[in-house]
């Protein structure tokens, strides 16, 4: 099980402190300048990938109290803790056991003395069989019609991942099948989707454990009312609509038939969902032999951060990091910045899987913590974001991390596009590391004859100071492989960072809170029952009450 221990009363964490106040001011183009060998210490390569660490404010004894600090805070044992399905869920009384979807292996894993990969097997043969099955126009719709469209319906994490992963491997996408997302229930979300879309061959695949989660439900009515305009008949539905839930009473009462339910389990935690039935709209999109070399990819890098040690492993220190940033350089964002197009929806991906997570400040013990924990996440792709916020990047007031992420090899090789990119990508984190000084700025503006009364004007705005961290992370190609690895790298850079902060990473009581009132104020607004609200509260609702029609 996962021990209380306060980061902060770790000798580990003591000597970091100190070690700070030593480095804090040291520049990283002098620490380059220093040691010639510093990329080869300071990088590793894992399969397809190379992790550059070399440009962060750290050195190899940096990386050691940090490691000794995952060793204090008994990182190890957690690791195994999770990966043998204990209930490291504590506030929910669950085991995390997403790993357990994409393993592969012959062995047993026994949770409450049933082999859960058994279970895992079934389902993903039911998915195998029924995307086959719409491939290969075996499943037809209530006119005879093949499916030319998939609408995936859900929200959180049974919306985030399975449309970032579609997103980031168009490419691999099968013909004449498009996959959409609804999630929004703001009714636009659905009403734009729908507006394309031709009843006749069009499926449906409602994602909700629970099949009462507010927005999904909705907006899946709203899909079934839209279908039955044209279908007429209730009996059509089951053609037309599949569920990913638990709640098969709810389900079947819905419409759908009882072999369209996908099953998945309470240790699935939805943030980290995409690798099981949750990933339904993934395997159409993609084609289930494709979705599987998703899940090996991730196995991969399950077995690299569970048998690698601490001070190798990639998870591990990416986590460490993080944590080294936030607590020590007080850096409250983390921008995730990846130059490829088709990685666009990775950063509102990630916010999800850190910011749900370790967004906490009530450590194992209960106790308020007295630390920083999970930073601000945001990013955008290159080189889009370089011409929107990179200017706060360079000369801003605030330092903020980056991790910078490509593919060497375009699965689109046009022209010189390629290399434009990748120059821009390589431009951008030596500039953020090297800044121009004073002396630089002024040679430069020597050059171009300039009046000495505007050279001096002008020299101060142009000076970068530099020393910006930043991680380059850098794969062959974007394949889908490599992207189950790079998720379940960040995955376990998630759960470590919260086994280190005594925190608990998969729950997220902070979403419900808001939930509660919406539904106490939905039952004003439908149905005009009067509460009690703060001034401003009230005084929004009249507002909309009078303006709403």
């Amino acid at each position: 099980m996962l021990k209380n221990i306060t980061p902060t009363t770790t000798q580990a964490w003591q000597k970091l402190q100190a070690h700070y106040n030593q480095i804090q001011a040291q520049q990283l183009r002098d620490l380059f300048a220093q040691d010639t060998e510093r990329f080869q210490k300071l990088s590793l390569q894992f399969e397809d990938f190379l992790y550059d660490l070399s440009k962060n404010r750290i050195t190899e004894e940096t990386l050691d109290l940090l490691v000794t600090l995952a060793e204090e805070t008994a990182l190890p044992g957690a690791i195994e803790s999770m990966f043998a399905g204990e209930k490291i869920n504590v506030t929910e009384n669950r085991a995390v056991l997403h790993t357990a979807l994409r393993n592969f292996t012959d062995t047993e894993l026994l949770l409450e003395g049933e082999n859960i990969l058994k279970d895992v097997r079934a389902v993903q043969q039911q998915m195998k069989t029924f995307c086959d099955n719409i491939h290969n126009g075996t499943l037809k719709g209530y006119t005879g019609k093949a499916f030319r469209h998939v609408v995936n319906i859900g929200i959180g994490g049974s919306h985030l991942g399975p449309q970032m992963v579609c997103e980031a491997l168009k490419s691999y996408q099968q013909p004449n099948l498009e996959v959409h997302f609804i999630s929004n229930v703001d009714g636009t979300d659905a009403a734009e989707v729908l507006k394309k879309l031709d009843p006749e061959t069009t499926l449906f695949i409602i994602a909700s454990k629970t099949f009462t989660t507010k927005e999904t439900i909705t907006n899946a009515i709203t899909a079934r009312s839209w279908f039955l305009q044209q279908a007429k008949n209730q009996a059509h539905v089951s053609k037309h609509f599949v569920a990913l839930s638990t709640n098969t009473a709810e389900v079947e009462k819905f419409g759908i038939a009882p072999e369209n339910i996908f099953q998945f389990w309470d240790w699935v935690g939805g943030r980290f969902s995409l690798w099981s039935a949750i990933g339904l709209s993934i395997a159409c999109a993609l084609g289930y032999n494709r979705f599987e070399e998703l899940l090996r990819g991730a196995e991969s890098m399950d077995k690299h951060f569970r048998k690698t040690p601490l001070r190798q492993n990639i998870p591990v220190l990416m986590a460490l990091l993080s944590i080294w940033y936030t607590n020590f350089f007080n850096c409250q964002t983390h921008a995730i910045l990846p130059y490829d197009q088709y990685m666009r929806l990775l950063p509102e991906f990630l916010q999800q899987l850190l910011m749900e997570s370790n967004g906490k400040s009530t450590d194992r013990n209960g106790q308020p913590v007295t630390y920083q924990t999970q930073p601000v996440v945001w990013g955008a792709a290159g080189t889009n974001s370089q011409h929107s916020f990179f200017q706060l990047i360079h000369q801003g007031t605030i330092l903020i991390p980056c991790d910078f992420i490509a593919a060497a090899k375009t699965n689109n090789p046009i022209g010189e596009h390629q290399a434009l990119l990748m120059s821009n990508y390589f431009a951008q984190t030596e500039a953020l590391m090297k800044g121009k000084n004073e002396a630089e700025v002024r040679e430069e503006l020597e050059k171009k004859n300039m009046a000495a009364n505007e050279l001096e004007s002008l020299l101060p705005h142009k000076l970068f100071e530099g020393n910006k961290p930043t991680t380059s992370i850098m794969m062959r190609q974007l394949t889908p492989y490599n992207l189950g690895s790079l998720l379940a790298m960040y995955e376990h850079k998630t759960f470590v960072q919260g086994v280190i902060l005594n925190i608990y990473s998969f729950d997220q009581w902070g979403v419900e809170l808001g939930k509660q009132l919406a539904t106490s104020i939905e039952q004003e607004l439908l149905r005009d029952k009067k509460a009690a609200h703060d001034a401003s509260t009230t005084n929004l609702i009249q507002y909309y009450q009078q303006n709403s029609n």
